[in-house]
């Protein structure tokens, strides 16, 4: 292997792509890490006294300087090289510029306008080399009136609506601990990074560049599609602050974690709580019901819970089919016996453990962690000659439209609520022809997941609405052989597979990978289980909540003093987007090898990389991260606080020290401004905080918001998913895609949170009813005749009617 391409993996699927990384955030490292895991020659472009993250440790511990590198800076650099830039320097820039002229992608995250104003833009990049793609992760995405707004991924939470959902009425929201959102942000971006690479390559054109706003990808993840419901459900009870019950309960030996996203799992739940009458309260029964009368809810919760073992509790509920899962902490998840038996967590040449890629290819694992760079380790090397197997690709036209790398393929789309259905949803948006299954026998889950109380309230699901636009719908009936010999047949045509069941379930129906290979050796089949396909959890039921809970994602979340809170269902699409990258990697390695591929992409191992943190912290410090209500190692002063009136929040987050100042002068305490570095604040904390809620006390929301802002520092008003529906910086970037929804009538569907060269992908067509193409899939696709059709519909193998409604 050349010194060009050191740093790939022999035999990787990215092997032969080489990415210049220019991040400064968690999340801008952890895309650029998407590309190294999958063996691209990843090269991060440091200043000259090296990325802040190298002497960064969330626990205060040494880091840095003669102590070494941080345990977390050599997670998220792992198997990368580092060379020293000043970008802010001519000499730099021109560095920067002859480094690109070999690449295949730039990934960045300075904010919106900064490469631009340095001259390392697009329009520069690409004078050096056409085919080249720019990646840029910023809070709100260039254009628009906000673009320049301070924010960072806790004031975000504010402003999608988040933040204000969380807790008990009237008193303090909680935002979510860690860094969740820059996990979620960076699926996102490698994701569409990688298909507009893939694009580049495949068609000869021009590389493009993916504008990528952090604010967008919040919008829909962090408060589940509230902006539909605002729409086309105005009176409907969304955004009340609320805690959900069941969720975190105390157990005799710890903390218990519960999903009861059906009703008949909140029926189950009260069985093995031994209280089953609870289940048979109209009023308990509801969601909102149970919050209205929590305390009630909670003793009879604890009287069970706290009686006995988590052990005890997990065994019960897992024979009920009840999601459940012991809670996870930095000192505990590592250990759990399911994570050990799959070899989830691997070691770090740095000493410590880490988790490992969060999916699978082919059944394999990743290949063992590579180190992490040494500060300006490849400074030396010639870095402006073409890649060794092949010249840059010269592009042709320009395009007009955003690529479609996946055009002219075929999904079987057997995936079921969200994580699956919105990584097929992006498939669709990338140019596939994705084609939904379901039965009226048994429809998607998620359909009944509205809140309404309508004849058809299938079709109302906000989550139904956003996750599957772009795709046909046909119903089929797989218990029964008339359809499952049309869902084969539809395997033998289809390029792609997917689906997101516990593992029995398509293996009963005989849709393993063996017998989705025999029917198709050239199909990729991706399983999306929530604990994988192999150990003791494997059969478990898991939704978005249950990983928050397993991973430790809710363990950071909420008052110290109380039980942890789940960040609610953040880990639907952190998954689903982890599974398209993976997707694309299967669809890489199937034109290296003409073999199809299985894909295995646990929910819970994306959400186990969004906390590994707290492992890492662990196993290399011995420190444990706890909660810190809205306070947080990144940022010193955080908080939230409240203003004039009634119920009415300002969330505050200085994670820069530059910004303190300001905050300082507008509090009345300059000589505070001494204290310029985070370590400094956050032992004055209880101060700072007494003076900010003094300040913000007496101006009114909004008012106080505008001051922070004006002075260059990150704030929110804390309101809710509705309220944010109306937000110029929305408007202005055209983020929302009106269609015409058959049944609900006019809805503002969601773009994926990036633009290409300024366009959004187009989401083709509305969400489908439930069977809406029936007769077009089995005419058109599988060659039915009108006859068959109609037989089948008799025999109720097709519909589109749930049975249950009759």
């Amino acid at each position: 292997m050349s010194a060009a391409r050191m740093g790939a993996a022999e035999g990787a699927v990215l092997g032969h792509l080489r990415v210049l990384e220019l991040t400064r955030t968690i999340g801008g490292a952890y895309a650029a890490k998407l590309f190294a895991d999958a063996g691209a020659e990843v090269i991060t472009v440091e200043p000259p006294e090296g990325d802040r993250w190298r002497s960064w440790s969330a626990s205060g511990s040494p880091a840095g300087g003669d102590a070494g590198d941080g345990a977390f800076f050599q997670f998220l650099n792992a198997g990368k090289r580092s060379v020293r830039l000043d970008v802010g320097d001519p000499a730099g820039r021109a560095g920067l510029l002859e480094l690109a002229a070999g690449a295949d992608a730039v990934v960045e995250d300075l904010g919106a306008g900064v490469v631009e104003s340095l001259g390392l833009g697009h329009q520069e990049l690409a004078a050096r080399n056409p085919a080249l793609v720019l990646v840029s992760i910023s809070p709100w995405g260039r254009g628009g009136p906000w673009d320049q707004r301070p924010a960072n991924e806790f004031t975000l939470q504010a402003w999608v609506g988040s933040t204000e959902g969380r807790g008990i009425p009237g008193e303090m929201p909680f935002g979510v601990g860690g860094k969740l959102g820059e996990f979620l942000v960076a699926a996102n971006a490698a994701s569409l990074g990688l298909a507009a690479v893939t694009a580049a390559r495949q068609d000869g054109r021009p590389g493009e560049h993916v504008d990528v706003s952090a604010y967008e990808a919040m919008t829909t993840s962090f408060v589940v599609y509230a902006h539909l419901y605002a729409a086309y459900a105005p009176d409907s009870r969304t955004g009340a602050r609320s805690i959900e019950i069941p969720s975190v309960e105390p157990a005799q030996d710890g903390w218990v974690g519960f999903c009861t996203i059906t009703g008949q799992q909140f029926k189950d739940f009260c069985v093995v709580i031994d209280d089953p009458a609870m289940a048979d309260d109209p009023d308990l029964a509801k969601a909102d019901g149970r919050m209205d009368r929590r305390q009630e809810v909670w003793d009879r919760i604890a009287r069970y819970t706290k009686a006995h073992t988590v052990d005890e509790i997990v065994d019960k509920a897992t024979l009920l089919r009840v999601p459940v899962t012991p809670i996870g902490d930095g000192s505990r998840v590592a250990q759990i016996d399911h994570f050990q038996e799959r070899g989830v967590y691997v070691a770090n040449p740095g000493g410590f453990t880490q988790p490992r890629v969060p999916y699978l290819l082919g059944g394999h694992p990743s290949t063992p962690v590579r180190a992490a760079p040494a500060l300006g380790e490849a400074d030396a090397e010639q870095w402006a000659s073409p890649r060794p197997s092949e010249a840059p690709p010269q592009p042709g036209e320009p395009r007009t439209e955003p690529s479609l790398p996946v055009a002219g393929l075929r999904v079987c789309d057997l995936a079921t609520f969200w994580a699956g259905p919105v990584a097929s949803c992006l498939l669709a948006a990338l140019g596939a022809d994705v084609i939904k299954v379901e039965s009226i026998q048994r429809p998607d889950g998620m359909r009944f997941a509205s809140g309404l109380q309508r004849d058809d309230l299938w079709e109302w699901s906000p989550v139904t609405h956003g996750a599957n636009t772009g795709k046909r719908s046909v119903t089929l009936d797989l218990s029964s052989d008339d359809g499952m010999a049309l869902v084969k047949r539809l395997v033998a045509m289809s390029d792609i597979v997917i689906e997101n069941y516990s593992p029995r379930v398509v293996e009963n129906f005989g849709l393993d990978w063996d017998e989705v290979h025999r029917l198709n050796p050239h199909a990729i089949m991706v399983r999306m289980p929530a604990f994988g396909l192999t150990g003791p959890w494997r059969d478990r039921t898991g939704f978005a909540m249950t990983i928050e809970q397993a991973s430790g994602l809710a363990f950071l979340t909420g008052d110290p003093e109380g039980p942890p809170l789940v960040p609610r269902g953040v880990c639907d699409q952190l998954g689903g987007m982890h599974a398209v990258f993976a997707t694309l990697l299967a669809l890489e390695r199937r034109a290296q090898t003409g073999e199809g591929l299985l894909v295995e992409v646990p929910l819970v191992e994306a959400g186990l990389n969004a906390a590994a943190e707290q492992v890492i912290e662990w196993t290399a410090y011995g420190e444990l991260l706890e909660r810190q209500g809205n306070r947080s190692p990144y940022a010193a002063p955080q908080g939230i606080y409240a203003a004039a009136g009634e119920d009415r929040w300002v969330v505050i987050s200085v994670d820069d020290d530059a910004q303190w100042p300001a905050v300082a002068r507008l509090l009345g305490h300059d000589k505070w401004t001494a204290w310029s570095e985070r370590g400094e604040r956050h032992r004055h904390h209880d101060e700072i905080d007494a003076a900010i809620g003094a300040w913000v006390a007496d101006r009114d929301r909004d008012e106080a918001v505008a001051e922070l802002l004006a002075a260059g520092v990150p704030a929110a008003p804390v309101i809710t998913g509705r309220q944010s529906l109306d937000n110029p910086q929305l408007a202005a970037r055209g983020h929302q895609q009106w269609m015409d929804h058959s049944v609900v009538g006019r809805v503002p569907y969601p773009s994926f949170p990036g633009r290409l060269d300024g366009s959004y992908h187009r989401l083709g067509r509305p969400a489908p009813t439930l069977g809406e193409h029936n007769h077009e899939v089995l005419s058109e696709v599988l060659g039915l005749d009108e006859a068959e059709i109609a037989r089948l519909a008799e025999a109720q193998v097709i519909g589109t009617r749930p049975v249950l409604w009759g």
